[in-house]
């Protein structure tokens, strides 16, 4: 039976330890998961309490600080004031939009390693998303009044400024007891997304962008594998547009190469560093880290994330391992293994009333992990977003 640290003994790990970093992905772990994004909610307290960390916290998203779906807004709305964040510090630091939006606690924002026409492009995708899934819900789902079909595709379209997203959460919901039209509707997804790379090409942007699709089932030929519907989940509900090169692995160096910038006076991968220019494979990151990086300056690294995913492949008994956070937590683990540092990971069971998603139930991993997977846990938050928030304020509490 696996044994899982208790919350105690994680925060004892770390309090233990002066050279800490925090990276934390953001919704499903301290904003609960919702169909309808503009409709998040982040706690007062919790915005507060990651102040008390000051440079030991980073956020690592492939969400948005800036904009009108930008966290940003979601720490004002906490605080009931536009102001009260930039006076104190009270933004959430670090990494959005996977890897290509850094800001610091005061929301002073950068973006490294994007291009002017990039941004450009980024800014028309929307309206094409728009264009393109009105078409096809006329076609798919005739039956629809105009008006909630627009409604639908408000919610389904997220005009974020560098990950334009199309979030089928509402619109399953819609079909949500024919799973065989959440398939279609996943597939319909995939192709509006697909051509959308395509007209990139002829802006010149033949090799700027990627799908990133969520959740996913790892990797083949160079994409991501669409998880498709069951009985049991939704699977992939969303598709962001996304830079290519902008993976949460090669975020984690930029923050430890910020991280170790401020505490040493010198960037240990140079000034320049940044996703797009980063080593591109799990042992590549390693070894850059290990050349570059003495123990005693590598921090002791607590990651927490809750979009990991395994499925068995029947057709070569092989398994299928993806999601967001997989890729960023196994590289602090084996970071942890490399410098001989007692690293950190947390899961953070996301799965609720709105947002179907695969939860550990005591020892069954079902859907998340399998006995041959390398990315082990340390601990395991059970009652989502609500739980880690509590947590979270008993660690901040000794800083």
């Amino acid at each position: 039976m696996k044994m899982y640290k208790t919350k105690e003994e994680v925060i004892n790990t770390i309090i233990n330890e002066k050279n800490i970093l925090i990276v934390q992905d953001l919704d499903g772990v301290c904003i609960p998961l919702v169909q309808d994004p503009l409709k998040r909610e982040l706690n007062k307290e919790y915005v507060k309490d990651v102040s008390r960390l000051r440079e030991k916290f980073a956020v690592l998203t492939c969400g948005e600080h800036e904009g009108r779906r930008g966290v940003n807004r979601l720490v004002e709305k906490a605080l009931n004031s536009k102001t009260t964040a930039k006076e104190n510090g009270f933004y959430l630091p670090g990494l959005a939009a996977c890897g290509v939006e850094f800001q610091d606690r005061f929301s002073n924002l950068s973006h490294p390693g994007l291009k002017d026409n990039e941004i450009n492009f980024l800014a028309e995708v929307p309206k094409m998303m728009r264009s393109m899934l009105t078409n096809e819900l006329k076609k798919f789902l005739p039956n629809l009044s105009d008006e909630l079909r627009n409604k639908l595709i408000d919610v389904a379209v997220c005009d974020t400024r560098f990950t334009p997203t199309l979030n089928f959460n509402e619109i399953f919901n819609y079909v949500k007891n024919d799973f065989q039209k959440v398939k279609d509707l996943q597939l319909i997804m995939e192709k509006i997304m697909n051509n959308l790379l395509e007209d990139s090409k002829n802006y010149g942007l033949d090799n700027s962008f990627y799908l990133h699709l969520m959740p996913n089932l790892g990797i083949r030929d160079g994409k991501e594998i669409m998880k498709y519907s069951n009985h049991n989940e939704f699977g992939t509900t969303d598709i962001q547009f996304i830079i290519k090169g902008a993976i949460k692995e090669a975020g984690l160096l930029f923050l430890l190469n910020k991280y170790i910038a401020n505490k040493t006076g010198v960037y240990p991968f140079g000034e320049n560093y940044n996703v797009r220019n980063a080593p591109k494979t799990h042992n590549e990151l390693i070894e850059l880290c290990i050349d570059k990086i003495p123990r005693n300056q590598m921090p002791l690294l607590i990651g927490v994330g809750d979009t990991v995913t395994s499925v068995k492949d029947n057709k070569d008994n092989s398994w299928l391992r993806g999601g967001s956070d997989r890729g960023f937590l196994t590289l602090i683990q084996s970071l942890g293994e490399s410098y001989k540092k007692e690293n950190q990971v947390v899961f953070v069971n996301s799965c609720n009333d709105q947002v179907l998603r695969p939860r550990i139930n005591g020892t069954d991993m079902t859907g998340i992990s399998d006995p041959n997977d390398d990315l082990k846990f340390n601990m395991i938050i059970n009652d989502g977003p609500k739980e880690y928030i509590e947590w979270f304020k008993q660690l901040a509490s000794y800083f």
